[in-house]
């Protein structure tokens, strides 16, 4: 049985995310293992810090575990909450709540952005090989036909050995998706300018640039944050050097990639695209690509969803527990880093 002078030693921790995402992260075990190990204001989650509970939340937590929908940790909330020593996020990016004041504040940051990179890897490397089979273009067709082609009469261009698939990024999603891509008889490309020789050595990777990574490839996988400097990277140059009938495909944002110009050699049958995100999300209904059969547009979904969460959830309990027992984070964002990270 802890005693009152263990009891008292536990940190306060307050919840903020929008209410969806509490609903969906903060199962009731979840909920549990947290209570565990912290003197936790309990549900609803605050989503405005202008209420009088969130105050009254605000103004012992020593933690905040928060979520997709935090409103902004800004000075006048950081002022409300004088105790607040540490963040746990438990989605991907922590741009949207955590701001300057936190850094100056000498807040510590974590977030699940390692837990939120292996779906959208599976996801990428699902779709990488199902475009070296053509598949959801065959299945379409097979539908339609209601027979087979002559599959011993297929072109070189249909299968996935040998193909040179081009990975942007070596961001913690674009490290996945080449891990995961080891073990097929693929040559695997890689442009990043903040990765040494040494360091794509290490990773298995043929480092080239990026030039040669759009004009080299039989599928251009996008890994990019979206930043200043990225925005609109995937170029209509870059796009138009692509080769007849390569893929593109976006996981990351869809504004990495020039919309218009996309949407011309996707029109054009110049290429085919799968495309997670679009710019803007979602399209208009009547946009040209919602029309090309060499389109595949998803709604987002590559990142953490149904059970999914439950690693996102997993992974900020186990970082609340390091924390609570002095032992830091295991996955700390670095203010230092944020110009490269999503």
């Amino acid at each position: 049985m802890a005693t009152a002078a263990t009891a008292r030693s536990r940190p306060r921790a307050a919840l903020a995310m929008s209410p969806d995402a509490g609903a969906a992260v903060l199962r009731p075990d979840t909920l549990a293992a947290l209570g565990a190990v912290c003197d936790l204001t309990p549900p609803p989650v605050l989503d405005d810090f202008g209420t009088a509970r969130a105050r009254a939340a605000l103004a012992g937590a020593e933690l905040l575990v928060t979520g997709w929908g935090c409103p902004p940790l800004d000075e006048e909330v950081l002022a409300a909450a004088p105790r607040l020593r540490a963040v746990v996020h438990t989605a991907g990016t922590v741009r949207g709540h955590v701001t300057e004041a936190c850094w100056e504040r000498g807040i510590a940051v974590s977030s699940a952005a390692a837990a939120n990179a292996l779906p959208v890897a599976e996801y990428t490397v699902a779709m990488i090989l199902l475009s070296g089979k053509r598949a959801l273009e065959r299945a379409r067709d097979y539908r339609t036909a209601r027979s087979r082609e002559p599959w011993l009469r297929l072109p070189d261009v249909v299968g996935n050995y040998g193909r040179t698939v081009g990975i942007l990024s070596a961001s913690l999603i674009g490290r996945r998706v080449i891990e995961l891509l080891r073990p097929y008889d693929l040559d695997v490309a890689l442009y990043d300018p903040y990765v040494s020789a040494e360091e794509a050595a290490a990773l298995g990777v043929r480092q080239v640039e990026i030039g040669e990574l759009f004009a080299g490839s039989d599928v251009v996988s996008v890994h990019t944050p979206l930043l200043p400097a990225t925005t609109g990277l995937v170029s209509r140059d870059l796009l138009t050097a692509m080769r007849q009938d390569s893929v593109l495909i976006n996981t990351a944002r869809g504004a990495v990639v020039d919309q218009d110009a996309l949407t011309d050699v996707v029109r054009k049958e110049r290429i085919r695209a799968i495309l997670d995100v679009t710019d803007p999300e979602t399209l208009p209904p009547d946009h040209p690509l919602w029309e090309c059969g060499n389109a595949v547009i998803t709604p987002h979904l590559a990142g953490s969803q149904g059970n999914e969460l439950r690693r996102l959830a997993e992974l900020a309990v186990a970082e609340v527990t390091r924390w609570a027992a002095g032992d830091g984070f295991a996955h700390p964002v670095r203010r230092e880093r944020l110009a490269f990270l999503a």
